[in-house]
Parts: C-alpha cells; sequence; structure tokens
C-alpha cells in the first residue's frame, strides 16, 4: 500500500506532480508514493490501479495550479472536467475522501486562493475544508521538507519511514578536547610528582613526542632540544637550540 497518492491534472499540474514524488519518495521511499505514471506497470488494468491506489492511500495530495478549477474537459472544451463524474482528478479525491484519508490541497503559487466548496461538485466539496498547504516554486525544496514534516507528525505510518535524521541537540557529541602542552616551569608537582618538572602535558589525545625516536602517524624527531608542533598551525612550529658553549669554570 502507498501511503501517498498525488492527484493531478496532467495538462497543468504535471511538472508540481513530478517534483513532489522526487521529493517525497526521497524522504520516505519510492514505494511509499503514488504517481500514475511511474506507479502502473505495464499490462496493469490502470482503472482498477487507480481506484485502489486512492482508495488505500493514507495521504492524498491534490495538485491545484491556477487552471485547475475551471479546466475543461478534454472531449468537450465548453464543459468544465470536474464537473464530469468520470474525470480522474475529480475520481481519485472522492475515493480518498470515501476511505478517510487525510486530503491536502497543495495550492501551487501565490495567486491561488482557497477552494469555494461552491463551485465543487457536492460529492468533493468536502476538500474545500480542508487545510491547505501551499508550494511556491522558487521555495519549493523548502516548502516541501515543511510538508514532510507536517505529514511525520500526523500520519504514524510515514514517521516509521522517515529517512531524515536530525541530530539531537542535546545529545550532540562535544568536540574532543586538545592537549595541553606546557613548557614553563611547574611549582607544586603534578600528582604524584613533586618539584620543578620542566614541560608536562594535560591530558592528551593524539600522538605526542617529547624525546628522541620516531613517532607514529608523525615525522621523526631527533636531536638535542627540538620542539615539533604539527596541527592547527598548518605547517608546524619548529625549535632547535644547540648546546652553548662552556663557560670558563664549567666542569669538563
Amino acid at each position: 500500500m502507498h501511503e501517498i497518492f498525488i492527484n493531478y491534472r496532467a495538462k497543468s499540474g504535471k511538472p508540481v506532480a513530478y517534483m513532489c514524488n522526487e521529493r517525497l519518495s526521497a524522504r520516505f521511499g519510492p514505494d511509499s508514493v503514488f504517481l500514475a505514471r511511474k506507479s502502473i506497470d505495464p499490462g496493469d488494468n490502470y482503472v482498477e490501479t487507480l481506484d485502489r491506489a486512492a482508495r488505500r492511500s493514507r495521504v492524498l495530495l491534490a495538485v491545484i495550479d491556477e487552471q485547475w478549477i475551471d479546466a475543461p474537459q478534454r472531449h468537450e472544451p465548453a464543459k468544465r472536467a470536474l464537473d464530469d463524474p468520470k474525470d480522474w482528478v475529480r475520481r481519485e479525491i472522492e475515493e480518498a475522501l470515501s476511505s478517510g484519508a487525510l486530503l491536502i490541497p497543495l495550492l501551487v503559487g501565490r495567486h491561488v486562493e482557497q477552494l469555494d466548496p461552491h463551485r465543487l461538485p457536492a460529492s468533493m466539496a468536502e476538500l474545500a475544508d480542508c487545510q491547505y498547504s501551499r508550494l511556491d516554486l522558487h521555495t519549493l525544496d523548502a516548502d516541501l521538507t515543511g510538508l514532510g514534516d507536517r505529514l511525520v507528525r500526523q500520519v504514524p505510518g510515514l514517521a516509521a519511514l522517515d529517512r531524515h535524521t536530525r541530530p539531537d541537540a542535546t545529545a550532540a557529541e562535544e568536540p574532543e578536547p586538545r592537549p595541553t602542552v606546557r613548557n614553563d616551569r611547574q611549582r607544586g608537582g603534578i600528582g604524584q610528582v613533586g618539584g620543578s618538572v620542566g614541560s608536562y602535558v594535560n591530558d592528551a589525545h593524539g600522538p605526542l613526542h617529547m624525546g628522541r625516536g620516531d613517532m607514529y602517524e608523525g615525522p621523526r624527531i631527533e636531536g638535542d632540544g627540538t620542539n615539533y608542533v604539527a596541527g592547527d598551525n598548518r605547517g608546524g612550529i619548529r625549535q632547535r637550540f644547540d648546546r652553548r658553549a662552556p663557560r670558563e669554570g664549567d666542569e669538563q
């Protein structure tokens, strides 16, 4: 069973219907969205398939543009399509209403007005009482994201299929602390070490070298009094202090 049925008038509503299908299928899975062009297999009885899908879907999205209400019949242009009981847009909406599905009119653009029940056939006048959602072609992605968010809250079956993941801010991982390297003279001791200890490291979480030889995941460091710092400084800081020349009076 498809969760979402996209109802549209082929002549004017097809581009928006296809975009709705693309975005909602990416979020809830392609099998969750019924679009006649993609969901009816070759050889299927399309009359039975359309009726059954509209009746069994949990949500029907009716794509309504400026030409929707007065669109003419294909074979009798002088008559309005919605006045024909065999009109597929009307028929699908009637099936969804009879099954108790959630119906959402999608008003495309800024100039489409809310539906007037007096301009709809009595069998589908209830559609005018359903809260609509507006789609603007300039903000279509954001509008469809908002629509999807509302559907997740209203339809439990869609909440289980939702592929959007939003990390909980309260459960967000805190950044790993950076090691603190000090080169001043520590007085008073560190933990169980007393006295003057020279250089010390507080809470290191990565490769660290303070002596001679190879360092895994780092450069080879050797020599007297060499400091090497790499990372956020982008290139490292290198210092080398040679032995001082012996002064008079020093022991040889």
